[in-house]
């Protein structure tokens, strides 16, 4: 095909990403937004507009420059830098494939190390956490009644806050079996299943919506799909309440991916498998699951009870030697 950049770029869209490859409209958004930012950069540091650039002007140092700038421009993290080189190794990958008269530029940039950071524990709420957040909607109106149903899904089923809001009455099915369908990461479907009280609270809601199976289970008040932002806020509004009862959320950022986590840690709390628990998260990996087993501390004080403590006794302290010291110290 043509290799001039705007061509590539737009092929890369239209074509890779949403056909051959069908991954999601965040993902897409995703990527969008790492272009229009490189974009802009290349066109300050070469004073060429986006469209006169060439694919041979997208070189590694200028990419290099770009994701510094982000740290030291924008404020980004090192995980959001990560993200960006992301998109941009899938698109040179692609690239790769379309014009392999460039492959070395492709090698050299699918090539550029991801940047360590630091991986902090996850965030979930204990059990008198949950029950304080679930109790905060008033559920004498609609939306409250809404809101409880919409929080009670989610601590219990695990789905992200694309799923749920992308939730149909025909993805739920009740009675015996009950359980939701859903379409995650990767175009992967899955179904999660629902307990009783859960499920019972959803047959109850979706018969005061009014039974359609196109739709939205937890609508906005003009029936279409809820956006990020409503969840959130919804979220968000409701901690607040629950804090004048429970304490302990008083220094908790409670947010949609927070009870996700929660739903994740009930699981594992309760014996569940990381195999089971990835499966049910729609992990790709069970890396992703492993960081709820590092911020289990019930199940670290279950090891820390039956592991023999060490019987040291007092002795006087004998200095080693200097230059071994030194080396140990550096």
């Amino acid at each position: 095909m043509n290799a001039d950049l705007p061509t590539l770029i737009e092929a890369f869209f239209t074509r890779h990403l949403a056909q051959r490859q069908g991954v999601s409209a965040h993902t897409i958004a995703s990527y969008r937004d790492t272009f229009r930012l490189l974009l802009r950069f290349a066109h300050k540091q070469s004073g060429k507009t986006p469209s006169q650039l060439t694919l041979a002007q997208l070189d590694v140092a200028l990419l290099d420059g770009f994701l510094r700038d982000l740290e030291t421009t924008r404020s980004n993290t090192a995980r959001s830098r990560n993200l960006r080189l992301t998109a941009l190794r899938s698109f040179f990958g692609f690239v790769a494939y379309e014009a392999p008269e460039h492959s070395a530029l492709c090698a050299r940039v699918r090539a550029m190390p991801r940047k360590r950071h630091e991986r902090r524990q996850v965030d979930y709420l204990r059990r008198p956490e949950i029950e304080a957040l679930l109790a905060a909607p008033d559920t004498a109106g609609w939306f409250g009644r809404r809101d409880h149903a919409l929080l009670l899904t989610a601590v219990q089923t695990g789905l992200r806050l694309s799923e749920l809001t992308a939730l149909r009455q025909k993805d739920v099915t009740l009675g015996a079996g009950a359980h939701v369908r859903c379409m995650g990461k990767g175009r992967k479907e899955r179904d999660t299943p629902l307990t009783k009280p859960v499920a019972g609270i959803l047959a109850t809601w979706i018969k005061e919506q009014g039974e359609g199976l196109e739709n939205f289970v937890f609508a906005n008040r003009h029936g279409g799909r809820l956006s990020a932002d409503a969840v959130q806020n919804i979220v968000r509004k409701h901690a607040a309440g629950a804090r004048k009862q429970c304490a302990s959320l008083a220094g908790k950022r409670v947010t949609p991916h927070v009870l996700r986590h929660t739903a994740a840690m009930e699981l594992m709390q309760a014996g569940v498998e990381c195999s089971m628990i990835a499966l049910w998260l729609g992990h790709a990996s069970l890396d992703t699951t492993q960081v709820y087993l590092e911020a289990n501390l019930a199940m670290k004080e279950q090891t820390l009870s039956k592991a023999s403590p060490a019987k040291g006794k007092m002795c006087r302290y004998k200095p080693g030697d200097r230059m071994l010291n030194f080396l140990n110290n550096l």
